[in-house]
C-alpha cells in the first residue's frame, strides 16, 4: 500500500470488500469512484455513452467527464458494457479502465484534509461497517441511483453515500462529490471578492485565493456540512422511483 498525503494508491491484494476506491481519468483531470465488493468486482455509478444522463448539458459530458470506458465494452469476464449505463457491476480491469488503483479516505483530520490539495481523495466523514456499505451498494445496483449529474449526482456522490448514507438535503447546493466542490472551490477563490484587494502582490494574491480555496473545501465536505442527513437505502430509491414518475 503506498498511502500518504499525495498519493493513496492501493495494491489490488490490500483491497478489502467495502472499500471506496477510485482512479483518475483524462490526465488526472477526473477521477471516477466505484465500491469494491470482493471477488475483483466493483460497483459504480457511470454516464451513459448515449447522452441520456448528462452532466453539464455540453460537449464536456463526451469529452471529459464521461466515466463509461468503451475500452471495456467487450471484457471477457463482463461482456459488452458498451450499452450500459447507470448503477453496474463491472471488474476491476473493467472499472480502473487501464488506469492506477486508489483508496479513498475516511475519518482523516482536518488537516490531513486540508493537506491533500487535491478534492475527491478523502473526507473527514467516518465510515459505515462493510456490512452496510455493502447492502447500500448492492440495493442500489438493482433498484437505481437516479439521474447522472456532474455536480449534484455523481460516481462520487454514490460511493460516498454506499459508505456513509448521508444525503444532502437542500436544493440549491452541489452534492457530497469532493471533486464537484473543489472546481467550485476554485473558480470562487478566481473570482472572488473584496479580499482580493487585501493585497497587490503575487505572492500575497496567490496566499488569499488559496487560502479561501482550502477553507471552501473544508465547509463543503460531507463530514462537516450541516446540511446533510442519513437516509436508509430503502427510502432514497422510493424517493427517487417517485420523481421520476412525476
Amino acid at each position: 500500500m503506498k498511502m500518504g498525503v499525495l498519493s493513496n494508491r492501493i495494491c489490488r491484494e490490500d483491497l478489502k470488500p467495502g472499500d471506496h476506491i477510485y482512479s483518475w481519468r483524462y490526465a488526472y483531470i477526473y477521477a471516477h469512484h466505484g465500491i469494491y465488493i470482493g471477488e475483483g468486482n466493483v460497483i459504480h455509478f457511470t454516464q451513459s455513452q448515449g447522452g441520456r444522463e448528462i452532466g453539464t448539458g455540453t460537449v464536456l459530458d463526451r469529452v471529459i467527464f464521461s466515466s463509461s470506458s468503451s475500452e471495456a465494452s467487450n471484457c471477457a469476464a463482463c461482456g459488452d458494457q458498451s450499452g450500459r449505463c447507470g448503477v453496474i457491476s463491472s471488474c476491476l480491469d473493467c472499472f480502473l479502465a487501464d488506469g492506477e488503483l486508489y483508496l479513498f479516505e475516511y475519518a482523516v483530520s482536518p488537516a490531513l484534509f486540508l493537506a491533500k490539495p487535491r478534492g475527491g481523495t478523502c473526507t473527514i466523514a467516518a465510515s459505515d461497517p462493510t456490512s452496510e456499505v455493502l447492502h447500500r451498494a448492492s440495493f442500489i445496483l438493482h433498484n437505481g441511483f437516479g439521474v447522472y449529474h456532474l455536480f449534484k449526482n455523481n460516481c462520487e456522490d454514490f460511493a460516498i453515500y454506499c459508505k456513509t448514507g448521508l444525503l444532502v438535503i437542500t436544493r440549491i447546493s452541489v452534492g457530497r462529490s469532493g471533486q464537484a466542490t473543489s472546481f467550485l472551490a476554485a473558480a470562487s477563490a478566481i473570482v472572488s471578492s473584496p479580499l482580493r484587494y487585501l493585497t497587490t502582490s503575487f505572492s500575497g494574491l496567490a496566499a488569499v485565493g488559496y487560502g479561501m480555496y482550502c477553507f471552501s473545501r473544508l465547509i463543503s465536505d460531507i463530514g462537516v456540512r450541516r446540511d446533510v442527513e442519513k437516509v436508509a437505502v430503502e427510502m432514497l430509491v422510493s424517493a427517487s422511483a417517485g420523481c421520476q414518475g412525476t
